[in-house]
C-alpha cells in the first residue's frame, strides 16, 4: 500500500516520533497506520510518556451491568473533552469495563496488568497505544465493582457524572426494579450525597457538626445569650436538616416533594410485592479533584513573540 508525505506528516502529528522513523515505520507497515504505530512502540514509549505528563482532567465516568449481574463503574481520563467523545477512546473505556467485570481486579494496578480483551497484550501496553493513535494523555483512574445483589447502573451528560446503586431484592424479579434503582440513582447524581443512611454517619462527624452548629449561635447576637442547654436543644432539633442534606435515604426524593428516598423505595417495593434496600452506592463525577490547567492564550502568543 502506498503512502504520502501526508501520511508521513498525519503518523508524526499521532505520536511525536521524527519524520524519518515515521517514513520507515509506513514502509514496514506498507501504508498500514496501526501497524505503524505499533512498529513505533518503542521510539513512540518516549512520546507516550512525554503525553502521561500532561494533566488528564476530562473524559468519561462509565457504568455498566453484565448480564451476569456485575455492575462496574469506571472513570477514564482524557486531555480534552474533544477526546472523551472519540468513538476509539470510548471503545476503549467500553473493553476497560469488560476487564474489571471478568477479572475482578484488586485495583487499577492490578487491572493495568491484566490482558486486554482480544488480545494477548496487557492493559497498558493497550493504553500506551491508545495515547499514540489518539494523541492525548490517558489514565484509567479509579473503578468500583458490585457483584451481588441487583445492580444499577446511570451515566448523566455523556459521562461527566457516573453512578452505580447496589440493592438487596426479595420477592422481585430484578428486571422489575431497574427503573426504582434508576430513579435512585439520579437522586444520587442530582444530590451528591455523602452517606446512605443517618445511621452511617461517625460520631465524629456528629460531634463537629455539633461544634459547628454551636459556634454559629455563639457568633449571632440573637443566640449568643441563650443557655447552653437551650442551644444544645436546638442543635439536636436541626441534625435533622444535616441527615436530610446528606444521607441519601433521608434526603427528599427529588421527583416527589414531601417524600424521602427512604419512604419511595419502600412504598415502590411493596406496590412490586417484596422488599428493597439500598445497601451501597458509588458516584463519580470526571475529573473531580484533578487540578486543571488554565491556558492563557495571550501571555502563551507574548511569550513566543519575545522568544
Amino acid at each position: 500500500m502506498a503512502f504520502s508525505a501526508a501520511d508521513v506528516k498525519k503518523l508524526r502529528e499521532m505520536t511525536g516520533v521524527g519524520m524519518m522513523d515515521c517514513k520507515k515505520a509506513l514502509s514496514e507497515a506498507d501504508g498500514d497506520f496501526d501497524k505503524a504505530i505499533e512498529w513505533l512502540r518503542e521510539k513512540g514509549m518516549a512520546a507516550a510518556q512525554k503525553k502521561a505528563g500532561k494533566v488528564a482532567a476530562e473524559g468519561v465516568s462509565f457504568a455498566v451491568v453484565g448480564d451476569d449481574g456485575v455492575g462496574v463503574l469506571v472513570e477514564v481520563n482524557s486531555q480534552t473533552d474533544f477526546v472523551a467523545k472519540n468513538d476509539i477512546f470510548q471503545g476503549f473505556v467500553n473493553d476497560v469495563a469488560a476487564v474489571i467485570a471478568k477479572e475482578n481486579p484488586a485495583d487499577v494496578e492490578a487491572l493495568k496488568a491484566c490482558t486486554y480483551p482480544g488480545t494477548d497484550r496487557t492493559v497498558t501496553d493497550v493504553t500506551n497505544d491508545k495515547v499514540l493513535s489518539i494523541g492525548e494523555n490517558i489514565q484509567i483512574r479509579r473503578f468500583v465493582r458490585y457483584d451481588t445483589g441487583v445492580n444499577v447502573g446511570y451515566i448523566h451528560a455523556g459521562g461527566k457524572v457516573g453512578v452505580l446503586v447496589n440493592m438487596e431484592v426479595e420477592g422481585i424479579e430484578p428486571a422489575a426494579v431497574t427503573e426504582l434503582g434508576k430513579d435512585v440513582a439520579m437522586q444520587i447524581c442530582a444530590m451528591n450525597p455523602t452517606y446512605r443512611d443517618k445511621s452511617d454517619v461517625t460520631q465524629e462527624v456528629l460531634d463537629k457538626e455539633k461544634e459547628i452548629q454551636l459556634a454559629q449561635m455563639d457568633n449571632d447576637p440573637k443566640m449568643a445569650g441563650k443557655p447552653q442547654q437551650v442551644k444544645e436543644k436546638i442543635v439536636l432539633g436541626k441534625m435533622g436538616k444535616f441527615y436530610e442534606e446528606n444521607c441519601l435515604l433521608q434526603m427528599e426524593f427529588v421527583k416527589e416533594k414531601g417524600v424521602s428516598v427512604e419512604q419511595y423505595v419502600s412504598r415502590t417495593a411493596k406496590e412490586l410485592g417484596g422488599t428493597v434496600k439500598v445497601t451501597k452506592f458509588t458516584r463519580f463525577a470526571t475529573g473531580e479533584g484533578i487540578e486543571k490547567v488554565v491556558s492563557d492564550l495571550a501571555a502563551e502568543v507574548a511569550a513566543m513573540v519575545k522568544n
